[in-house]
Protein backbone atom coordinates (compact mmCIF):
# COMPACT_ATOMS: atom_id res chain seq x y z
CA UNK A 1 0.00 0.00 0.00
CA UNK A 2 1.49 3.22 -1.08
CA UNK A 3 1.12 6.92 0.91
CA UNK A 4 -1.40 7.94 -0.84
CA UNK A 5 -3.38 4.84 -0.38
CA UNK A 6 -2.30 5.03 3.09
CA UNK A 7 -3.32 8.37 3.93
CA UNK A 8 -6.99 7.65 1.73
CA UNK A 9 -8.30 5.26 3.65
CA UNK A 10 -7.06 7.76 6.73
CA UNK A 11 -9.41 9.95 5.44
CA UNK A 12 -12.07 7.88 4.50
CA UNK A 13 -11.81 6.21 8.44
CA UNK A 14 -11.99 9.60 9.47
CA UNK A 15 -15.57 10.56 7.23
CA UNK A 16 -16.91 7.66 8.87
CA UNK A 17 -16.16 8.17 12.76
CA UNK A 18 -17.57 12.19 12.12
CA UNK A 19 -20.75 10.89 10.33
CA UNK A 20 -21.48 8.54 12.52
CA UNK A 21 -20.72 11.09 15.44
CA UNK A 22 -23.18 13.23 13.68
CA UNK A 23 -25.85 11.07 13.38
CA UNK A 24 -25.54 10.08 17.10
CA UNK A 25 -26.21 14.07 17.95
CA UNK A 26 -29.49 13.85 16.02
CA UNK A 27 -30.48 9.99 17.59
CA UNK A 28 -29.99 10.90 20.86
CA UNK A 29 -30.57 14.61 21.34
CA UNK A 30 -27.16 16.35 22.10
CA UNK A 31 -27.83 18.92 19.28
CA UNK A 32 -28.08 21.65 22.47
CA UNK A 33 -24.78 20.49 24.07
CA UNK A 34 -22.88 20.22 20.10
CA UNK A 35 -24.05 23.49 19.36
CA UNK A 36 -23.26 25.46 22.52
CA UNK A 37 -20.13 23.95 22.43
CA UNK A 38 -19.11 24.87 18.62
CA UNK A 39 -21.07 28.45 19.87
CA UNK A 40 -18.38 28.91 22.47
CA UNK A 41 -15.32 27.36 20.96
CA UNK A 42 -16.06 29.49 17.58
CA UNK A 43 -16.96 33.06 19.76
CA UNK A 44 -13.12 32.98 21.50
CA UNK A 45 -12.07 31.93 18.04
CA UNK A 46 -12.83 35.01 16.16
CA UNK A 47 -12.26 37.65 18.92
CA UNK A 48 -8.58 36.03 19.66
CA UNK A 49 -7.49 37.96 16.51
CA UNK A 50 -9.47 40.98 17.61
CA UNK A 51 -7.76 41.49 20.85
CA UNK A 52 -4.71 40.50 19.36
CA UNK A 53 -4.30 37.62 21.74
CA UNK A 54 -2.12 35.43 19.85
CA UNK A 55 0.58 37.59 19.67
CA UNK A 56 1.02 37.76 23.48
CA UNK A 57 4.62 36.95 24.20
CA UNK A 58 4.83 33.78 26.39
CA UNK A 59 2.57 30.40 26.72
CA UNK A 60 1.30 31.50 29.94
CA UNK A 61 0.27 34.62 29.37
CA UNK A 62 -1.21 33.68 26.49
CA UNK A 63 -3.02 30.88 28.25
CA UNK A 64 -4.20 33.16 30.75
CA UNK A 65 -5.73 35.83 28.24
CA UNK A 66 -7.63 33.29 26.26
CA UNK A 67 -8.77 31.93 29.69
CA UNK A 68 -10.17 35.21 30.74
CA UNK A 69 -11.77 35.40 27.58
CA UNK A 70 -13.33 32.28 27.33
CA UNK A 71 -14.88 33.04 31.10
CA UNK A 72 -16.15 36.54 29.89
CA UNK A 73 -17.85 34.72 26.53
CA UNK A 74 -18.99 31.50 28.71
CA UNK A 75 -20.52 34.29 31.35
CA UNK A 76 -22.31 36.74 28.44
CA UNK A 77 -23.92 33.95 27.12
CA UNK A 78 -25.33 32.58 30.25
CA UNK A 79 -26.56 35.83 31.37
CA UNK A 80 -28.03 36.48 27.71
CA UNK A 81 -29.86 33.13 27.96
CA UNK A 82 -31.02 33.48 31.39
CA UNK A 83 -32.03 37.34 31.00
CA UNK A 84 -34.16 36.32 27.80
CA UNK A 85 -36.23 33.44 29.73
CA UNK A 86 -36.66 36.22 32.86
CA UNK A 87 -38.25 38.44 30.35
CA UNK A 88 -40.56 36.18 28.54
CA UNK A 89 -41.64 34.81 31.87
CA UNK A 90 -41.75 37.71 34.61
CA UNK A 91 -41.63 41.11 32.67
CA UNK A 92 -44.47 43.03 32.23
CA UNK A 93 -45.20 41.52 28.80
CA UNK A 94 -44.63 38.28 30.25
CA UNK A 95 -44.99 35.41 27.63
CA UNK A 96 -47.88 33.27 30.13
CA UNK A 97 -49.58 36.72 30.15
CA UNK A 98 -49.66 36.80 25.91
CA UNK A 99 -50.73 33.24 25.67
CA UNK A 100 -53.53 33.67 28.10
CA UNK A 101 -54.28 37.34 26.11
CA UNK A 102 -54.26 35.34 23.07
CA UNK A 103 -56.81 32.69 23.89
CA UNK A 104 -59.19 35.71 24.92
CA UNK A 105 -58.56 37.10 21.73
CA UNK A 106 -59.34 34.13 19.75
CA UNK A 107 -62.67 33.95 21.93
CA UNK A 108 -63.57 37.26 21.13
CA UNK A 109 -63.03 36.71 17.44
CA UNK A 110 -64.83 34.34 16.47
CA UNK A 111 -67.40 36.73 14.51
CA UNK A 112 -64.54 37.89 12.36
CA UNK A 113 -63.64 34.28 11.08
CA UNK A 114 -64.60 32.05 8.63
CA UNK A 115 -67.25 29.31 9.92
CA UNK A 116 -64.97 26.53 8.95
CA UNK A 117 -62.49 28.36 11.14
CA UNK A 118 -65.07 29.12 14.27
CA UNK A 119 -66.62 25.77 14.41
CA UNK A 120 -63.52 24.38 15.61
CA UNK A 121 -62.95 26.84 18.35
CA UNK A 122 -63.94 26.45 21.66
CA UNK A 123 -67.47 28.77 22.89
CA UNK A 124 -66.01 30.43 25.37
CA UNK A 125 -63.36 30.34 28.08
CA UNK A 126 -64.63 27.73 30.28
CA UNK A 127 -64.80 25.49 27.73
CA UNK A 128 -61.27 26.55 26.56
CA UNK A 129 -60.05 25.85 29.75
CA UNK A 130 -61.98 22.66 30.52
CA UNK A 131 -60.50 21.38 27.28
CA UNK A 132 -56.97 22.80 27.96
CA UNK A 133 -57.75 20.86 31.25
CA UNK A 134 -58.91 17.32 29.89
CA UNK A 135 -55.66 17.80 27.50
CA UNK A 136 -53.45 18.25 30.58
CA UNK A 137 -54.71 15.03 32.45
CA UNK A 138 -54.63 13.05 29.41
CA UNK A 139 -51.49 13.77 28.82
CA UNK A 140 -49.64 14.39 32.13
CA UNK A 141 -47.22 11.73 31.60
CA UNK A 142 -46.11 13.44 28.11
CA UNK A 143 -45.60 17.02 30.05
CA UNK A 144 -43.57 15.43 32.55
CA UNK A 145 -41.31 14.20 30.00
CA UNK A 146 -41.49 17.41 28.04
CA UNK A 147 -40.56 18.84 31.58
CA UNK A 148 -37.57 16.76 31.97
CA UNK A 149 -36.44 17.43 28.67
CA UNK A 150 -36.44 20.47 29.09
CA UNK A 151 -33.87 20.81 32.01
CA UNK A 152 -31.83 17.74 29.81
CA UNK A 153 -31.31 20.10 26.91
CA UNK A 154 -30.29 22.78 29.63
CA UNK A 155 -27.81 20.99 31.29
CA UNK A 156 -26.28 19.79 27.63
CA UNK A 157 -26.06 23.42 26.63
CA UNK A 158 -24.00 24.19 29.65
CA UNK A 159 -21.76 21.17 29.25
CA UNK A 160 -21.20 21.54 25.45
CA UNK A 161 -20.12 24.97 26.33
CA UNK A 162 -17.91 23.71 29.32
CA UNK A 163 -16.47 21.74 26.75
CA UNK A 164 -16.21 24.31 24.07
CA UNK A 165 -14.37 26.48 26.63
CA UNK A 166 -11.90 23.74 27.33
CA UNK A 167 -11.40 23.07 23.66
CA UNK A 168 -10.63 26.85 23.30
CA UNK A 169 -8.26 26.41 26.05
CA UNK A 170 -6.13 23.62 24.46
CA UNK A 171 -5.97 25.70 20.92
CA UNK A 172 -4.09 28.38 23.14
CA UNK A 173 -1.29 25.62 23.82
CA UNK A 174 1.54 25.05 21.57
CA UNK A 175 0.27 21.29 20.07
CA UNK A 176 2.89 18.99 21.50
CA UNK A 177 4.77 16.64 19.36
CA UNK A 178 3.73 15.38 16.06
CA UNK A 179 -0.26 14.54 15.30
CA UNK A 180 -1.45 10.69 14.17
CA UNK A 181 -2.19 10.07 10.86
CA UNK A 182 -6.11 9.49 11.83
CA UNK A 183 -5.77 12.21 14.52
CA UNK A 184 -4.65 14.74 11.77
CA UNK A 185 -7.55 13.79 9.71
CA UNK A 186 -10.38 13.82 12.24
CA UNK A 187 -8.97 17.31 13.45
CA UNK A 188 -9.46 18.33 10.12
CA UNK A 189 -12.81 17.25 9.46
CA UNK A 190 -13.54 18.47 13.20
CA UNK A 191 -12.11 22.40 11.97
CA UNK A 192 -14.04 21.83 8.73
CA UNK A 193 -17.34 21.07 10.44
CA UNK A 194 -16.41 24.43 12.79
CA UNK A 195 -16.14 26.44 10.07
CA UNK A 196 -19.41 25.38 8.27
CA UNK A 197 -20.90 26.18 11.61
CA UNK A 198 -19.70 29.84 11.74
CA UNK A 199 -20.26 30.67 8.37
CA UNK A 200 -24.10 29.27 8.91
CA UNK A 201 -24.93 30.25 12.46
CA UNK A 202 -24.00 33.59 12.05
CA UNK A 203 -25.25 34.29 9.32
CA UNK A 204 -28.58 33.31 10.41
CA UNK A 205 -28.05 35.76 13.75
CA UNK A 206 -27.59 38.47 11.50
CA UNK A 207 -30.61 37.26 9.23
CA UNK A 208 -32.67 36.91 12.82
CA UNK A 209 -31.22 40.35 13.90
CA UNK A 210 -32.59 42.09 10.52
CA UNK A 211 -35.93 40.50 11.09
CA UNK A 212 -36.31 41.89 14.74
CA UNK A 213 -35.44 45.31 13.82
CA UNK A 214 -37.99 45.47 10.87
CA UNK A 215 -40.52 43.63 13.35
CA UNK A 216 -39.62 46.52 15.98
CA UNK A 217 -39.73 49.40 12.98
CA UNK A 218 -43.12 47.89 12.78
CA UNK A 219 -44.25 47.52 16.00
CA UNK A 220 -42.34 49.91 18.57
CA UNK A 221 -42.27 52.69 15.56
CA UNK A 222 -45.12 52.90 12.61
CA UNK A 223 -47.71 51.75 15.03
CA UNK A 224 -47.80 53.82 18.04
CA UNK A 225 -46.86 57.24 15.61
CA UNK A 226 -50.66 56.07 13.68
CA UNK A 227 -51.68 55.68 17.85
CA UNK A 228 -52.37 51.99 17.46
CA UNK A 229 -50.00 50.47 20.12
CA UNK A 230 -50.06 47.06 19.74
CA UNK A 231 -49.79 44.80 23.40
CA UNK A 232 -46.43 42.94 24.38
CA UNK A 233 -44.35 44.79 22.56
CA UNK A 234 -41.12 43.66 23.37
CA UNK A 235 -42.30 40.01 24.27
CA UNK A 236 -43.10 40.24 20.53
CA UNK A 237 -39.84 41.79 19.27
CA UNK A 238 -37.79 38.94 21.64
CA UNK A 239 -40.09 35.85 20.16
CA UNK A 240 -39.20 37.36 16.24
CA UNK A 241 -35.80 37.04 16.72
CA UNK A 242 -35.46 33.98 19.02
CA UNK A 243 -37.77 31.93 16.38
CA UNK A 244 -36.08 33.97 13.41
CA UNK A 245 -32.70 31.93 14.40
CA UNK A 246 -35.41 28.81 13.45
CA UNK A 247 -35.35 28.09 9.79
CA UNK A 248 -39.17 28.16 8.10
CA UNK A 249 -40.81 27.13 11.34
CA UNK A 250 -39.79 30.56 13.40
CA UNK A 251 -41.09 32.53 11.09
CA UNK A 252 -44.66 30.24 11.10
CA UNK A 253 -44.71 30.61 15.18
CA UNK A 254 -43.87 34.60 15.16
CA UNK A 255 -46.29 35.36 12.69
CA UNK A 256 -49.15 34.02 14.19
CA UNK A 257 -48.32 35.39 17.69
CA UNK A 258 -47.90 38.67 16.20
CA UNK A 259 -51.51 38.58 13.85
CA UNK A 260 -53.24 36.75 16.95
CA UNK A 261 -52.07 40.04 18.97
CA UNK A 262 -53.00 42.68 16.14
CA UNK A 263 -56.21 40.99 15.88
CA UNK A 264 -57.04 41.91 19.42
CA UNK A 265 -57.11 45.75 17.69
CA UNK A 266 -58.82 45.09 14.47
CA UNK A 267 -59.13 43.06 11.47
CA UNK A 268 -57.87 45.14 9.64
CA UNK A 269 -54.66 45.73 11.67
CA UNK A 270 -54.52 41.99 11.88
CA UNK A 271 -54.48 42.09 7.71
CA UNK A 272 -52.40 44.54 7.72
CA UNK A 273 -49.51 43.18 10.26
CA UNK A 274 -49.52 39.66 8.04
CA UNK A 275 -49.10 41.62 4.91
CA UNK A 276 -46.57 43.41 6.71
CA UNK A 277 -44.84 39.95 7.73
CA UNK A 278 -45.53 38.44 4.10
CA UNK A 279 -43.11 41.11 2.80
CA UNK A 280 -40.36 40.80 5.62
CA UNK A 281 -40.02 37.02 4.89
CA UNK A 282 -40.20 37.51 1.31
CA UNK A 283 -37.27 39.96 1.77
CA UNK A 284 -35.64 37.62 4.73
CA UNK A 285 -36.39 34.77 2.26
CA UNK A 286 -33.61 36.22 -0.34
CA UNK A 287 -31.64 37.47 2.10
CA UNK A 288 -31.29 33.73 3.64
CA UNK A 289 -30.85 32.68 0.29
CA UNK A 290 -27.86 35.15 -0.79
CA UNK A 291 -26.34 35.24 2.84
CA UNK A 292 -26.13 31.78 3.58
CA UNK A 293 -26.53 30.01 0.18
CA UNK A 294 -23.05 32.28 -0.61
CA UNK A 295 -21.47 31.28 2.62
CA UNK A 296 -21.27 27.87 1.57
CA UNK A 297 -21.96 28.46 -2.34
CA UNK A 298 -25.11 26.59 -2.44
CA UNK A 299 -28.63 26.88 -3.90
CA UNK A 300 -31.72 27.92 -2.60
CA UNK A 301 -33.51 25.17 -3.73
CA UNK A 302 -30.56 22.78 -2.74
CA UNK A 303 -31.07 24.02 1.17
CA UNK A 304 -34.69 23.19 1.33
CA UNK A 305 -33.82 20.25 -0.08
CA UNK A 306 -31.75 19.23 2.21
CA UNK A 307 -34.20 20.86 5.32
CA UNK A 308 -36.68 18.64 3.76
CA UNK A 309 -34.46 15.39 4.01
CA UNK A 310 -33.30 16.10 7.51
CA UNK A 311 -36.48 16.65 8.71
CA UNK A 312 -38.24 13.42 7.14
CA UNK A 313 -35.28 11.79 8.96
CA UNK A 314 -34.79 13.66 12.65
CA UNK A 315 -37.83 16.02 13.08
CA UNK A 316 -37.05 19.27 14.39
CA UNK A 317 -33.27 18.25 15.05
CA UNK A 318 -32.54 17.59 11.64
CA UNK A 319 -34.81 20.50 10.04
CA UNK A 320 -32.39 22.64 12.28
CA UNK A 321 -29.50 21.01 11.62
CA UNK A 322 -29.18 20.73 7.89
CA UNK A 323 -27.79 24.00 6.70
CA UNK A 324 -24.74 23.31 8.66
CA UNK A 325 -24.58 19.60 7.83
CA UNK A 326 -24.96 20.10 4.39
CA UNK A 327 -22.42 23.33 4.39
CA UNK A 328 -19.76 20.72 5.97
CA UNK A 329 -20.79 17.99 3.74
CA UNK A 330 -20.46 20.26 0.52
CA UNK A 331 -16.84 21.17 2.23
CA UNK A 332 -15.65 18.27 1.94
CA UNK A 333 -16.87 16.97 -1.62
CA UNK A 334 -15.20 20.63 -2.46
CA UNK A 335 -12.06 20.05 -0.77
CA UNK A 336 -11.65 16.55 -2.90
CA UNK A 337 -12.74 18.67 -5.63
CA UNK A 338 -15.90 16.47 -6.31
CA UNK A 339 -18.14 18.94 -7.03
Amino acid sequence: MNLRDRALSYDIAAWLLVGLGLVVVLKFHLLAALFSGLLVFELVHVLVPVFRLSQLAGRWAKLLAVALLTVLVVGLLTLLILWGAALLRNGSDNLPQLVATMAVIVEESRELLPPLVEEHIPLNIEEMQSAVAGWLRAHSGELRVVGQETLRTVAHMLIGMVIGAMLALREALPSQGEERPLGKALLERVDRFGASFRRVVFAQVRIAGLNAFLTWLYIGVALPLLDIPLPYAKTLILITFVAGLLPVVGNLVSNTVIVTVSLSQSLGLAMGSLAFLVVIHKLEYFLNAHIIGSRIRAAAWELLLAMLIMEALFGLRGLIAAPIYYAYLKDELKARKLV
